[in-house]
């Protein structure tokens, strides 16, 4: 037990150390600014129908569950803003994240694990190239950046997916819905819970970043690199997510509403 204790605090504290690095990293010269724009194309660009495919098919989902208890009260009005307050403030980003750690951590923890087993970083640092700058730091820096932009998508998409949904069963024309939609919806409901994903992309972008560059063992350690990159994030990611909603609503004391 103590043995898997003092391993578990030593991982802790070798991922923490390397978060550190990427902070201390960022600001510093060069910015490697073509390899970030890649790295936004590659894991942003390519994500996007599966958020949006998710984005739709939960909106619709969530409307017709919404409206199954509703119909109790006679409150079916209210559903439009019901399942946008629920997108915006919990389910989009927190689905968005789960959905990123599993497509774009396993990539990047299986595509930095390639290259250091078969010693493609050792082959950029025998060139003079910082392998920590350009494979690692971009690549945070693209997750931080194109979360909250993924949340957003996904967002909107839900809401068309719950139209979709309402339409077919009440025939609601698409004007009324979006009116509805944004009546209850505030400033402090949208922005902060999209911001949060930027930390979201952060973990993800670490862990997966951490987990590939200190791979070990050959192909094998590269598909368990992989995977515990999609699980250790995923968990993270949770864990965060309660962090975070409990220090929104100390900011924003109006977003408990």
């Amino acid at each position: 037990m103590k043995r898997r204790l003092h391993a578990l605090l030593l991982w802790a504290g070798e991922l923490a150390l390397f978060s550190l690095r990427v902070f201390r990293d960022a600001p510093r010269a060069p910015r490697e600014g073509a390899e970030i724009a890649r790295q936004i194309f590659e894991i942003g660009w390519r994500s996007l129908p599966l958020i949006l495919a998710a984005g739709f098919a939960v909106g619709a989902v969530m409307s017709m569950h919404t409206r199954a208890s509703l119909e109790r009260f006679g409150a079916e009005a209210l559903i439009p803003a019901g399942l946008a307050l629920a997108l915006f403030k919990e389910t989009g980003p927190l689905v968005t994240g789960l959905l990123f750690s599993g497509r774009v951590g396993a990539g990047i923890g299986a595509e930095l694990g390639a290259m250091r087993v078969s010693e493609q970083i050792d082959a950029l640092e025998s060139l003079a190239v910082d392998s920590f700058k350009y494979l690692v730091v971009t690549r945070v820096a693209a997750c931080v950046l194109v979360l909250p932009i993924l949340t957003t998508a996904m967002n909107f998409t839900g809401i068309i997916g719950g139209f979709v949904a309402e339409t077919v069963i009440s025939g609601m024309s698409f004007a009324l819905y979006w009116e509805r939609a944004w009546s209850l919806v505030d400033f402090t409901d949208y922005v902060p819970a999209t911001l949060k994903t930027c930390v979201f992309g952060f973990i993800v972008g670490t862990v997966a970043s951490y987990l590939g560059y200190n791979t070990k063992g050959g192909a094998e350690g590269v598909g368990q690199a992989s995977t515990r990159s999609v699980v250790l994030s995923s968990i993270l990611l949770i864990v965060t997510n309660v962090v975070l909603v409990k220090a929104i609503f100390f900011l924003f004391p109006s977003a408990q509403g």
